[in-house]
């Protein structure tokens, strides 16, 4: 995305006029998000091995329902999020659907540039979708680092029981990364929020129940697969995982991630099928489902000229 998009993006935001027009960049910004998705939809099936995927799939009705759950998990806590704010119709959930696509098949928060556009073209006028956009990403960090910080503090006794290469300076180094981040947000809270401070909770709140939702429907997907682990271990499991994936500064975090799971529930327990499978199924979905929006996206921008 071009400075002059976000410019202009941010020149909308702050208009004195809520009724003003749509700025062109917002009216193309849709058909070409959605020919993106299309595009990479295209690339990322040339690596994918479909008949591999059959082979590990679960035959179990219930795993496909948590793993929905699992996927859905993200989108529906934003609509509930801009539901309150907005009273965003369900219509709203597909444009956030759209933007989890765009985020993870094309570039990091290009999809929060995509809700906007559509936001300004479909939502009521005054609702300042910049600020509110710009206010619920920024606390989905700061609570995804709030989250990392408490799991250091509980997981601290198990990653010094293992060996895997970790220094503790980088351990420290990565730790103080979060913390520093979540500072510098904290501070400068009354000129980065514009929402009031009630709302805020609540979208803290969301965020965070989003977070436990997550953790507890991965930690049951993982027990379908392989019945034979405790739940119990892969929920203690798919916390850690929420630890190693969001500390930076930590070299091979598979590596990491494959020592917790080895000491959890044994090496012999075909910890990595599961996690491939997982990460499979989970690109697997975003193509599916950035391939049906993608060609709606282009079927609707083609009616509408």
């Amino acid at each position: 995305m071009s400075d002059t998009m976000i410019d202009q993006a941010m020149a909308d935001a702050t208009a004195p006029d809520p009724e003003a027009p749509v700025s062109r960049w917002s009216k193309i910004l849709a058909p070409v998000v959605s020919l993106s998705i299309l595009g990479a939809v295209v690339w990322q099936l040339r690596g994918l091995d479909l008949a591999h995927l059959r082979t590990l799939l679960p035959a179990g009705v219930g795993f496909w329902l948590v793993f929905l759950l699992y996927y859905m998990a993200g989108p529906v806590a934003d609509w509930v999020i801009f539901r309150r704010l907005w009273s965003l119709p369900l219509s709203g959930f597909v444009p956030l659907l759209r933007k989890l696509v765009g985020n993870e098949l094309l570039l990091g928060y290009i999809g929060e540039v995509y809700f906007y556009a559509w936001a300004r073209r479909h939502m009521a006028p005054g609702t300042a979708p910049f600020g509110a956009i710009k206010d619920v990403t920024i606390l989905s960090a700061l609570v995804g680092n709030g989250t990392t910080l408490a799991m250091v503090l509980v997981a601290a006794p198990l990653v010094g029981s293992l060996d895997m290469g970790i220094s503790g300076s980088t351990l420290l180094w990565s730790i103080g990364l979060v913390i520093g981040l979540s500072l510098v947000l904290l501070l400068l809270r009354r000129q980065l929020f514009t929402l009031p401070a009630p709302t805020l909770w609540m979208i803290s709140g969301v965020h965070l129940l989003r977070t436990i939702a997550t953790t507890v429907l991965a930690a049951l997907m993982w027990h379908l697969m392989l019945p034979s682990v405790a739940v119990r271990w892969w929920l203690v499991l798919s916390t850690l995982r929420l630890l190693v994936a969001r500390l930076p500064l930590l070299p091979n975090k598979d590596l990491v991630f494959a020592g917790f799971a080895a000491l959890l529930v044994g090496k012999g327990a075909r910890v990595a099928e599961a996690m491939t499978l997982m990460a499979t199924l989970i690109l697997a979905a975003h193509l599916l489902v950035g391939m049906v929006l993608g060609a709606a996206g282009l079927i609707a921008a083609a009616r509408r000229r």
